[in-house]
């Protein structure tokens, strides 16, 4: 049948998995670091992927294509499973756990409420002269030293871009105008919808006009730092 369905431009898409993350019928996933349709019948043509393209890679056409099965979509979430290649931050792993006790119990490094980036605001008193750790919420538990090596003397904004239904950039960009913000830390997952949450500090900086040092890092799903 003809109907409209989206096109993603390989040569303009930058991989940070945005559009797999927006995509609520799991139809786009992450090939070789492009985004990619991966399964026609999964689009249901309404767009959700286009606005959180950073890129413009991603166009609507009409063009001969599987009809939208939401019944098969509906399956697919009802089981926790997404198409070969798609998003893969839900999929289920078994991790290695820790021995029982390897390290003394460490004091809690953190130092201002909230966290969330959401209930955040703006001109909150602690955030004059911060350094700011903004980190995906995932992070706290994958890796183990995360107070003693990113929070200590660091603010805390935490979120999902996966999850919130927010722009993080619009709130992170008003933070950055109205405080003197010294730097910006950045901790995410390796999974690419979370490389939603460093495009969203990144737009923020450049929204904002400000030079602030900014570090990305990313923690592996087994809980090492790359």
């Amino acid at each position: 049948m003809i109907r409209k369905i989206i096109h993603i431009d390989e040569e303009k898409c930058n991989g940070c998995g945005l559009c797999a993350a927006a995509c609520h019928e799991g139809a786009i996933g992450m090939v070789n670091g492009k985004a990619r349709l991966m399964r026609e019948d999964y689009c249901d043509g309404l767009g959700d992927c286009l606005p959180a393209c950073p890129a413009g890679a991603i166009t609507f056409v009409e063009r001969e294509a599987a009809a939208y099965d939401a019944a098969a979509v509906a399956a697919a979430k009802a089981a926790a499973v997404h198409p070969a290649g798609g998003c893969p931050s839900a999929a289920a792993r078994a991790l290695r756990p820790a021995a029982q006790g390897a390290s003394a119990r460490q004091e809690s490094q953190l130092q201002n409420w909230p966290v969330q980036i959401r209930l955040l605001p703006p001109r909150a008193p602690y955030l004059q002269g911060a350094d700011l750790l903004i980190a995906a919420d995932c992070t706290a538990f994958a890796y183990a030293n995360l107070h003693a090596d990113f929070l200590s003397g660091r603010v805390a904004l935490i979120g999902c871009p996966k999850l919130d239904p927010v722009d993080y950039a619009e709130k992170l960009t008003q933070v950055f105008l109205q405080n003197d913000i010294r730097s910006v830390t950045v901790l995410r997952m390796e999974v690419p919808c979370c490389g939603g949450l460093a495009a969203a500090v990144q737009r923020a900086l450049a929204a904002s006009g400000r030079d602030i040092p900014l570090t990305v890092h990313i923690v592996s799903i087994d809980g090492t730092l790359r």
